[in-house]
């Protein structure tokens, strides 16, 4: 399968369903902001495994499968007629997956102070990178719910949390690392 397919070449692409948009349209965007959610959790990862020890490998591995989960919301939103197959599990997000980051917040911000102030965006090279994909999880938020048809109640939910435990996973990368917040 070759990379370039240039069907793409006249500023068109195709949804799931076969549908042809303009590389601008709203969906195509909101994806494409998911897709660079993705991208920093990448940098993010590949700065964490530089971390002496193993101290980060349970962010890691939440990380990979929040990218995982991307994934899966990249091709709901690419899927506006609701054609993927139902037995294409992994392209489905649920409650399940919204529970599993509420778990996560609640078991990272067991080991860090509560917040008194607003702190500025910053600390480690993988603290910064999980700040700034925080930044770009709300961004892709914005623009899911400026879809229509809508997107699915439960893709917000998830992009909502998710831009919370980036924020908690900046300040636990930041916290492991012995570097104070700077409050604003």
């Amino acid at each position: 399968m070759k990379i370039y397919t240039r069907t793409g070449d006249a500023g068109e692409t195709s949804l799931f369903d076969g549908t042809r948009v303009p590389k601008s349209d709203i969906r195509v965007d909101a994806y494409g902001e998911v897709d660079e959610v993705s991208a920093w959790l990448g940098l993010a990862c590949a700065l964490l495994r530089k971390s002496v020890g193993s101290e980060m490998a349970d962010l890691l591995a939440a990380l990979e499968q929040i990218q995982r989960d991307l994934f899966a919301l990249g091709a709901q939103l690419a899927d506006p007629a609701d054609r993927i197959a139902p037995r294409v599990t992994k392209a489905a997000l649920g409650d399940g997956e919204v529970a599993r980051l509420e778990h996560l917040i609640d078991q990272l911000e067991g080991d860090l102070s509560p917040l008194r102030a607003f702190i500025l965006a910053g600390g480690s090279e993988a603290g910064a990178t999980l700040h700034l994909a925080r930044t770009v999880c709300r961004r892709a938020e914005r623009r899911m719910v400026a879809l229509h048809p809508p997107a699915d109640a439960v893709l917000l939910r998830y992009v909502n949390r998710l831009s919370d435990l980036l924020f908690v996973m900046a300040r636990a990368v930041n916290h492991r690392a012995a570097l104070p917040e700077v409050e604003w």
